[in-house]
């Protein structure tokens, strides 16, 4: 049987060789040694096709909050292609045309931002920034203010530095001794409020930062890292009050302030980045995901000119400007990508669609909530949607966290791919979780939310 006649791929052999020989991400292995893996073959727009021949509505872009433009994007493959064959690949202490084009239209959607540092995936942009907070505090202050602060539930990503930041139990269980100077604060979930119900819980919430600041000592304290939006946490927005008394608090003990959009960045949240809803005026920002919406690997650590300029103080020490290198931040392809990314995204009005389309989904999914008992919380911004399963509203019990898992399969399995909370808590693994590429339509997301519906009903008899 040929998976593709023009390619003379043959699917059996496929199979059996992801079978014995791939290690998937995520993944229990034991149920393969009967079953095949799934493979995914081809894609367009908002539709991928498995090794079987079954296409799915892909509600989640690629799995992970990845394909902002969709799949197939000829421009995108061809620009990469040309790149490579031009120039594939020159260690970044040299630039390359695309690297130094996207910087430029990089920085011109950040205002206030200057510099961008190249890398290839989110959890290297979020170890660089930090790479720079303790060089900042060795340079300037004789290592002292080197902490950092990350918050209950977000994820910054899998390395053991970026993990060490992560405030997901499951996420960092078993991978540990982490590294040191590296302190939580509590999240800012309103709908699971640790004050009860008060008016000024986001101000509350962002006064916890305070509070570790001072528990630690100002003078240890060099950066907090936040998630714009929380991503695999839960898909938190943030409470009103919540970013001014947060960006207050971080001036008041000089601590900078790191913005994470490797999920949220590029247009997922109906503005170029998710901070930008906020008028939070960062230190670093971290991108990665949409940033060449998958078809090259690609991360950014983008710095104020205040921040670069610190690295060059001294031009007669040895140590003193930032001594890292990301292999794979030379590679001109990611770049390449990302310039025809942007340029899609420009044209076609996608952070517009975004925004739209968002309110579309969070009208549909209230009302689907209206509908179910089950769905105790509807949150989000732009295509980047949550609903928590609770076993009663009253009380916000969680869901045992194979409902979830539940409903999720019936929906792959009636062709829709969704997402949830996966081996983040003990107890709240029970967010469903939606990030539809931006070139949805109307059509795409009553699809999707119709799926969810049926797999509920179904589910919970």
């Amino acid at each position: 049987m040929s998976l593709d006649q023009e390619d003379g791929v043959n699917i059996d052999e496929v199979l059996d060789s992801d079978q014995a020989h791939v290690w998937h991400h995520l993944t229990q292995h034991k149920g393969f040694e009967s079953a095949k893996p799934p493979v995914m073959v081809s894609g367009k727009g908002m539709r991928i096709t498995d090794a079987n021949g079954k296409e799915f509505l892909d509600a989640v872009s690629g799995g992970v909050w990845t394909v902002n433009v969709g799949y197939g994007q000829e421009r995108i493959a061809n620009a990469v292609r040309d790149q490579l064959v031009k120039m594939c690949y020159f260690a970044n202490s040299a630039g390359n045309i695309p690297g130094a084009l996207f910087a430029k239209k990089l920085i011109e959607k950040m205002p206030g931002m200057s510099r961008v540092y190249y890398s290839n995936s989110g959890s290297e942009a979020n170890e660089k920034a930090y790479k720079m907070v303790r060089q900042l505090a060795a340079i300037e202050n004789n290592g002292v203010k080197h902490k950092i602060i990350y918050r209950d539930r977000d994820y910054h990503g899998t390395t053991i530095g970026a993990l060490s930041s992560t405030g997901q139990f499951q996420r960092k269980a078993q991978y540990g001794p982490f590294a040191p100077g590296f302190v939580e604060m509590p999240h800012c979930l309103e709908y699971r409020s640790q004050y009860g119900d008060v008016a000024d819980y986001g101000e509350r919430a962002a006064r916890e930062l305070e509070k570790v600041i001072l528990q630690e000592g100002p003078e240890t304290v060099g950066a907090v890292v936040l998630e714009p939006v929380t991503a695999g946490g839960g898909v938190i927005t943030p409470p009103e009050g919540y970013w001014e008394t947060i960006q207050e608090i971080c001036k008041k003990y000089s601590v900078l302030l790191h913005i994470d959009e490797v999920v949220c960045g590029v247009g997922r949240t109906g503005k170029w980045f998710g901070y930008q809803h906020y008028g939070i005026k960062p230190d670093f920002v971290t991108m990665a995901k949409g940033v060449a919406s998958g078809y090259a690997a690609i991360s950014c650590t983008v710095t104020t000119e205040e921040v670069f300029e610190r690295f060059k103080t001294d031009a007669d020490d040895p140590m003193s400007y930032f001594r890292d290198i990301s292999t794979f931040g030379g590679c001109a392809s990611g770049p390449a990508a990302a310039l025809e990314n942007m340029r899609i995204i420009e044209e076609e009005r996608l952070v517009e669609n975004a925004e739209k389309m968002g309110v579309y989904l969070m009208e549909k999914l209230q009302s689907l909530q209206q509908k179910h008992q089950i769905i105790g919380d509807v949150r989000g911004k732009g295509l980047f949607v949550g609903m928590e399963l609770v076993k009663d509203r009253a009380t916000k019990e969680p869901v045992d966290e194979s409902i979830p898992a539940r409903i999720a399969a019936d929906c792959m399995s009636n062709g829709v791919i969704i997402g949830r909370t996966n081996r983040s808590f003990e107890k709240h693994n029970n967010t469903l979780c939606l990030s539809p590429a931006l070139i949805c339509t109307p059509a795409d997301l009553d699809e999707i939310v119709d799926a969810i519906d049926s797999a509920i009903t179904r589910v919970m008899g």
